[in-house]
């Protein structure tokens, strides 16, 4: 991807997902929002069906694509340990990114899969190749994906996922073991968490909205459940970790998946197992779940979306089996699924598609051998006027409208197939895309593999 491309991309999205509102807890010392418990918010789990998932009543399951294998007559045989992935509305479908947790040799990078208007696999191909141990990311609402090294001298790479355009490393986010990152288009910054013991959690202020490719980064320090941010001297970490640099910044215990919702900014850290709410425009930080009692109905949490219901849905890295986990406004926690027979696994990858409709998932190490199989889940998922789990998740109607700033004079196609995003199918199915966490691309894939630009 040129560095330009963003200044290309007509911003058009202000995300909209539906989120929770009110809550109230104590942060960083360990109180949480609720103790309030839904085992099975969907209804009780029915024995395992033929891909061994089990599933509330009237939601069934497809496996989409296994490592190793071929996907379809696409000829790309689906890549090792996915993880982190994301759903992209195109006018004839929709296209889902899944990042590959590898070294380079092993195919380290993103795999994505196109699908066609009636939810079918169509093509298959690379967006990224060449980097390593790509573990979870982000969408941004220009559609593309932010995809996170995580390694000590990982770094943030910016894929087009229809593969047309070729990937872009963005120094200006920083090199630490990325995790995942989240944008928020309202506040116009960008919100990342570090998988390290002593992780920070840092927000990342363009210069040039929506550029990345410049910018100020700065780590979060809490006090009173409060956020404040403090300046990263060093952001590449040439002379020290980017997490000693601001000795006063606050330490998260392992930070995983981070999402943005209607205003809130949703994030995990596997270290004491908690999943935090954090609301950018008060800088108000809560606990929103925590684990409790020796069986735990989320334990081990990694990967983090959020539905069309406004249900934080999170996935689980555990030693047995394998929950997908939703936990509601006040911090009631119930499965939605269960994989079985898979231990030494993790569930990672967790997106809707556009309608809301149809959720997927990757179970990283399932297969014989560790290999890696990505699901497919159908059913009723609640959306954002049906939604009661946890007791208070509102009826929030999605925004989804034009910037003005960015309405009144939006670039045009500079020659490079790059041009304003369109908003084919209509408002309405923007609207659902924006709620569910999927964002809108343009430009179709050609045949070339999308190589990243060199480091």
């Amino acid at each position: 991807m040129s560095a330009t491309l963003l200044s290309r991309r007509a911003f058009l999205v202000r995300t909209a997902a539906a989120g929770a509102a009110g809550a109230t807890g104590v942060g960083l010392s360990g109180q949480r929002v609720g103790a309030e418990t839904d085992t099975e918010p969907y209804g009780p789990l029915r024995p395992p069906d033929g891909n061994g998932l089990r599933l509330p009543e009237g939601f069934s399951s497809r496996v989409l694509a296994t490592t190793g294998q071929p996907v379809g007559r696409s000829g790309y045989s689906w890549h090792l340990f996915p993880d982190g992935g994301a759903t992209f509305a195109v006018d004839d479908g929709w296209v889902y990114v899944s990042n590959s947790e590898s070294p380079p040799d092993a195919g380290g990078g993103v795999g994505a899969l196109r699908f066609d208007a009636d939810g079918e696999v169509v093509d298959a191909y690379r967006i990224l190749a060449g980097t390593r141990n790509n573990c979870a990311g982000g969408p941004t609402p220009w559609g593309t994906w932010l995809s996170c090294e995580e390694h000590e001298g990982g770094r943030v790479w910016e894929c087009d996922p229809s593969g047309e355009a070729p990937a872009g490393v963005r120094p200006a986010l920083g090199t630490w073991n990325h995790e995942a990152v989240a944008v928020d288009p309202e506040a116009e910054v960008l919100y990342l968490t570090e998988d390290h013991p002593e992780g920070r959690f840092y927000r990342f202020t363009p210069d040039r909205w929506p550029s990345l490719d410049a910018g100020s980064l700065e780590a979060a320090r809490v006090a009173d459940d409060e956020v404040s941010w403090l300046p990263v001297p060093d952001p590449t970490a040439s002379s020290s970790p980017t997490r000693t640099q601001v000795p006063e910044s606050t330490a998260f215990n392992g930070g995983e998946g981070i999402w943005f919702a209607d205003g809130v900014v949703y994030f995990t850290t596997k270290g004491d197992g908690r999943v935090w709410r954090f609301e950018g425009g008060s800088s108000g930080l809560r606990v929103l779940y925590e684990p409790e009692g020796s069986e735990p109905v989320l334990d081990g949490v990694d990967n983090i979306t959020v539905s069309p219901g406004g249900e934080v849905v999170v996935c689980e890295d555990h030693a047995g089996e394998q929950d997908l986990v939703v936990v509601g406004s006040r911090g009631a926690a119930g499965r939605l699924l269960r994989v079985t027979g898979q231990p030494g696994s993790e569930l990672a990858g967790a997106a809707f598609a556009p309608a809301g409709d149809r959720l997927y998932v990757s179970s990283q190490r399932g297969g014989p051998g560790g290999i890696g199989i990505t699901y497919e889940i159908t059913g009723p998922f609640r959306s954002a006027a049906s939604s009661t789990t946890g007791g208070d998740v509102p009826s929030t109607t999605a925004a989804g409208k034009l910037g003005e700033e960015r309405a009144a004079g939006r670039p045009e196609d500079d020659g490079d197939g790059i041009g304003p995003l369109p908003i084919a199918g209509g408002v309405g199915l923007l609207l659902v895309a924006a709620a569910a966490g999927a964002w809108r691309i343009r430009s179709r894939r050609d045949e070339a593999v999308s190589e990243p630009e060199p480091h």
